[in-house]
């Protein structure tokens, strides 16, 4: 005979400080000797938790009742707080924000790095800590997520949702009526498209049938003032394609590229389909310093533009560019960096993964009018090899943006063997970042640490490091 285990009641802790903010955007406190994660919470509340996790080091936490609320927590302004999954710090006060990026790179940096550090830089905060995204990506499900008001209030709400993804749920969509990310005409476009859809029986997608007709929304606003919207469908319906686009370009005059794709994969990336545009021209530009940069549907770009302004003119200054130097541009992207540079050196080497962001940056350079750029698509390890250097000459500066991963062991070799003067290593993951500055410090030694805020609101952070040839 089966014997069943006998299900155990989740521990309660109660009346617990909650002590700093860690990785992740989760704050830590502390119960018998135990490190406790919590989410939601803020640095000085007092809470009864519920352990959802318990493992021999740590536990995992939720709070389920305040004694009293923190000293540094602010009105969250969007209503969606809590639910939608971005945006997890609105609870904190911007300048405790800043406080806590700051820490956070500090401790990678020393903890993991394990390197000689100078005095860090104050972290660079945004000048907008709201509206400043320049591209958001929308979903829509013909069964959205209901809050727990709504399930409580018995009464029946429209499932028909256009909105983000519920935090690790791939198939649940909360519908968004105000987003504070992305300037206007963001939320009336967002707002117009769904309410037509709904007006006119457009058929929302099912993620877990993959059945429907309606997928994914893309809005992308530039500071020149273009707008770019892609409308992702699941299959070729001309009549209910035409009525939406019509629609849309009517209601938005000021929408100067209005593409869609029909996408009939099982997941919503279209790097491999076509986009077609319906309307105006097949791109957008955004501007630095009189440089433009062309962005097309497909096109990487910083999504907080104003902030990738002060973090390339940081990143320039710290590769104390004279005229004269050779720049090679690792992980380089669109060219954004490298075409940034361009003026202020002698020759910038590109390199990068993505063969069709190597395509934006040479374009990037042709309309700008830029001579003295050369870009190169492939894997880094095997792209800067030794024929490339022979070809180009060592760099005398190497600027590297590598992925949240950080850089292969191959490559940091390959910048030991190299050893240009100085690397301005800049980085979305200051935890890589220290493991990579720990690999290098056998030939450089780091001379400035300058972290900058991109996602006010959320807990990522960025960070700039330059490293001098010992």
């Amino acid at each position: 005979m089966r014997k069943h285990k006998k299900k155990t009641n989740f521990e309660i802790l109660e009346n617990i400080r909650i002590e700093e903010m860690v990785a992740e955007g989760k704050c830590l406190a502390r119960h018998d000797n135990m490190v406790v994660f919590v989410g939601g919470v803020a640095p000085g509340d007092v809470v009864d938790l519920r352990i959802t996790r318990k493992k021999k080091s740590f536990m995992e936490a939720e709070a389920i009742n305040f004694h009293s609320y923190s000293d540094v927590r602010v009105q969250p302004f969007c209503e969606h707080f809590g639910t939608c999954g971005g945006c997890k710090w609105q609870h904190i006060g911007y300048d405790t924000q800043l406080y806590y990026k700051q820490k956070q790179v500090q401790d990678n940096l020393e903890r993991i790095g394990k390197v000689a550090l100078p005095p860090f830089d104050p972290i660079l905060g945004s000048a907008k800590d709201k509206f400043y995204r320049n591209k958001l990506e929308f979903t829509f499900s013909n069964y959205g997520w209901l809050t727990n008001e709504q399930i409580k209030s018995g009464e029946e709400h429209e499932r028909r949702a256009l909105g983000f993804h519920m935090p690790g749920r791939f198939d649940k969509i909360l519908d968004i009526q105000n987003c504070y990310l992305q300037p206007e005409p963001s939320n009336s476009i967002r707002l117009a498209v769904r309410d037509y859809a709904r007006a006119n029986n457009l058929v929302f997608f099912d993620k877990l049938r993959m059945n429907g007709w309606l997928r994914n929304l893309i809005i992308r606003t530039a500071n020149t003032g273009e707008l770019m919207v892609i409308v992702q469908v699941y299959h070729e319906d001309e009549e209910a394609l035409t009525g939406l686009l019509d629609h849309l370009a009517t209601t938005f005059p000021e929408i100067t590229s209005l593409q869609y794709v029909v996408n009939g994969k099982g997941n919503e990336t279209f790097h491999d389909l076509e986009v077609v545009c319906y309307k105006g021209l097949p791109y957008i530009h955004e501007e630095m310093e009189g440089i433009r940069f062309r962005v097309g549907p497909k096109s990487f770009y910083q999504t907080n533009g104003d902030q990738a302004y002060e973090l390339y003119k940081l990143t320039r200054e710290f590769a104390g560019l004279s005229g004269n130097e050779l720049v090679y541009d690792l992980y380089t992207g669109a060219g954004t960096i490298a075409n940034f540079v361009a003026r202020q050196c002698r020759e910038v080497i590109g390199i990068e993964y993505v063969p069709s962001a190597i395509e934006d940056a040479k374009i990037n350079s042709q309309i700008n009018d830029i001579t003295n750029t050369t870009f190169y698509a492939g894997d880094m390890k095997d792209i800067l090899s030794d024929e490339l250097i022979e070809r180009h000459g060592r760099p005398d500066v190497v600027i590297t943006d590598p992925p949240r991963a950080g850089m292969d062991e191959k490559v940091v070799a390959k910048l030991l063997q190299v050893h240009a003067n100085r690397i301005v290593y800049v980085s979305c993951n200051p935890a890589t970042q220290a493991r990579d500055l720990e690999l290098l410090s056998e030939k450089y030694d780091v001379t400035r640490v300058q972290p900058v805020d991109m996602f006010p609101q959320t807990h990522h952070v960025e960070n700039i490091v330059l490293l001098t040839a010992k």
